[in-house]
């Protein structure tokens, strides 16, 4: 019975300590969800004007540029884009390029990922180096080599001009070096003793095992070439090749006219938006961390 009854004290004691971690438990986290909540209503609080400015009328816009009701819905601002711009060139530009980068740089960085992770050959560490080197360049820094070196080999002003340069980067080598390295190396000798070859090996077994990653660059690249700006300003210059970055960007130094264009400047810009933002809701469960290994042991 001592037993017994010192067991129940025991354990009675101990409820209130259980009682005051879970408490403390649930404070943080409400804190905690607080803040994320605040963070993320501050986020999208500019996202949330945009849309709403590009339903005002001109006066409406000036007068109450950050309400999220407009007192009288319009889409004039839609209609003067599609009528007084070249806003579906801009687009038809845009995604021209965006698809043809995001399709080279998956075959591209997948490859030279490959034989980073891979191949055995001389100068492999010195161009691992150099490709680090690369990632910590400032872009703006390689723009006039970039105009230069387009403007020698005669691709100026065109479509190779603009999509060529931009077929691969340094930071989706990366991504597919670290992840290829991660896959077991008995996958693939499986695969040469039965009489594969390099490519073969990388296109038909290790490449199909390396979708998150190419998940990840797919994302990556879509939303990099689509919101591109400085390399097609130093590219292009006529304005049947204008994007959609270099088109927004005159209509905000008021090409079209008017007072401020408030209106028809966010819906250009809300209108733009738009594929990247499904392209992300589409694919955001599959962005990875590529410090994870393909396959656990």
């Amino acid at each position: 019975m001592s037993i017994t009854q010192s067991t129940d004290t025991a354990g009675t004691k101990q409820h209130p300590v259980r009682r005051r971690d879970r408490n403390g438990t649930i404070a943080a986290t409400s804190v905690l969800y607080a803040v994320l909540i605040a963070l993320a209503v501050i986020y999208i609080f500019p996202f949330l004007v945009q849309v709403a400015t590009s339903f005002k009328s001109e006066t409406e816009a000036a007068q109450s540029p950050v309400s999220l009701v407009p007192q009288v819905w319009t889409t004039a601002a839609y209609r003067g884009l599609f009528a007084h711009s070249d806003f579906p060139v801009w687009f038809k530009n845009s995604a021209i390029v965006t698809v043809c980068v995001t399709l080279g740089r998956v075959f591209f960085d997948s490859l030279a990922g490959y034989a980073l992770a891979r191949l055995h050959f001389r100068g492999r560490g010195a161009i691992y180096a150099g490709l680090i080197a690369v990632m910590s360049v400032p872009g703006v820094v390689l723009l006039i080599p970039k105009f230069l070196v387009l403007n020698q080999v005669g691709i100026y002003d065109s479509y190779t001009g603009m999509i060529v340069p931009l077929l691969t980067d340094a930071a989706g080598v990366f991504i597919m070096k670290n992840f290829f390295e991660s896959v077991p190396i008995s996958v693939e000798e499986q695969a040469r003793i039965d009489g594969a070859g390099t490519f073969r090996v990388f296109w038909s077994i290790v490449l199909p095992m390396s979708r998150p990653a190419l998940m990840t660059i797919i994302i990556l690249s879509f939303q990099g070439s689509w919101n591109e700006l400085s390399h097609f300003i130093v590219s292009t210059q006529s304005p049947a090749l204008t994007t959609l970055t270099k088109g927004v960007a005159s209509l905000a130094s008021g090409q079209l006219g008017g007072p401020t264009q408030y209106p028809l400047k966010l819906a250009a810009a809300a209108l733009m938006t738009i594929p990247v933002a499904v392209m992300f809701f589409i694919f955001q469960r599959r962005i990875m961390n590529t410090t994870e290994g393909a396959v656990k042991g």
